[in-house]
């Protein structure tokens, strides 16, 4: 798993630094007299990546918390009612995480 996730960083950053260069080709210029400037492309840039990040961590996390509640059901039928309410609590808990990063993105999207 930590492999997985070495890798996978290391292709984030091999893109980030790929995508750089992008901005210094000849139709740049055209795309800063259309009113895009470097600074709103890495905002837009950080606002998807904001969403994107959170919207995968959080279902990672809901996927892993609504195994082990199953998980627990499965090992003990009887605790279910005791199981069930702190599960729908952990579960909205971490959607309002998703929803914090959505809220902070429309932030930094509302200052391009």
């Amino acid at each position: 798993m930590v492999k997985r996730v070495f890798w996978f960083g290391m292709f984030l950053v091999g893109v980030l630094f790929f995508a750089t260069g992008l901005f210094a080709q000849e139709h740049g210029a055209e795309v800063v007299s259309a009113g895009l400037s470097m600074a709103s492309a890495v905002a837009l840039l950080a606002g998807g990546l904001t969403i994107a990040l959170a919207a995968f961590a959080g279902a990672l996390a809901q996927a892993r918390t609504a195994s082990a509640n199953l998980e627990g059901i499965a090992r003990n039928p009887g605790a279910q009612p005791q199981m069930f309410m702190p599960w729908i609590v952990s579960m909205a808990l971490i959607e309002s995480l998703v929803i914090y990063a959505l809220v902070i993105t429309f932030m930094i999207l509302g200052k391009v």
